[in-house]
């Protein structure tokens, strides 16, 4: 889905009532604001340290791709080798 919003020679957004529901916020609650760095932002309720929601995912699976990669030792193993470590798990010798 796909909203334009107009902003105001103040500077301000207002959301909806739509947009509010969608992010689980009521008039006067706070918002996370993330900057992408190709001019996109990404908005998300603020919840507080510890709450329930806190556990809510958050970001792009694509920042996630490649994160591992400084502790690979060659090549990706073959999916027979990984087949073999499965195996090996379940039965008690790893």
């Amino acid at each position: 889905m796909s909203i334009t919003l107009t902003v105001t020679k103040d500077g301000a957004v207002a959301l909806g009532p739509e947009l509010l529901e969608h992010l689980g916020v009521e008039p006067g609650e706070a918002l996370d604001v993330d900057l992408d760095p190709c001019g996109k932002i990404s908005l998300s309720a603020a919840r507080p340290e510890g709450s329930r929601n806190d556990e809510r995912p958050r970001g792009r699976i694509e920042d996630t791709f490649g994160m591992l990669h400084h502790l690979a030792n060659g090549p990706a193993p073959t999916i027979e080798e990984l087949n073999d470590v499965i195996a090996d798990g379940w039965a008690g010798r790893r």
